[in-house]
């Protein structure tokens, strides 16, 4: 293992202070979005924030995903995503919701829409500046 892919590790990370945990934090998305994300299965809901940091969320209901494994496994994608692509999303707070059910969609495109939301919300960030 190289040096260099040791210190990438340890950029791309999780932290507590990433994440959205209160509901007035997501409240705060929910009630003002700077932006709509949508995608055929999933929806970002886009908002700066004060940190200097991205912070994410996800309201993942049963109505909508009714298994712990499914509901699992949609939030352990945007993490993933959110991991690598946190260091180019600058203060933004972005909060997932799902849609419609995922029975129909496979882990691929599942994987898919959830980078298309990161990189329109990165595509908006570079026509900003």
């Amino acid at each position: 293992m190289t040096h260099d892919s040791t210190s990438n590790t340890q950029t791309a990370t999780f932290t507590k202070a990433q994440r959205l945990l209160t509901p007035t934090a997501f409240r705060n998305v929910f009630d003002a979005p700077e932006r709509k994300i949508h995608q055929s299965h999933l929806m970002a809901f886009v908002r700066s924030n004060e940190v200097t940091y991205p912070r994410v969320g996800m309201a993942i209901t049963k109505r909508k995903v009714p298994t712990a494994v499914a509901r699992n496994l949609i939030k352990r994608k945007i993490r993933e995503q959110f991991r690598v692509k946190s260091s180019i999303l600058q203060n933004k707070d972005i909060v997932f919701i799902v849609k419609k059910s995922i029975k129909d969609i496979d882990k691929k495109e599942l994987t898919h829409q959830i980078n298309t939301i990161f990189k329109k919300i990165e595509k908006n960030k570079n026509e900003i500046q």
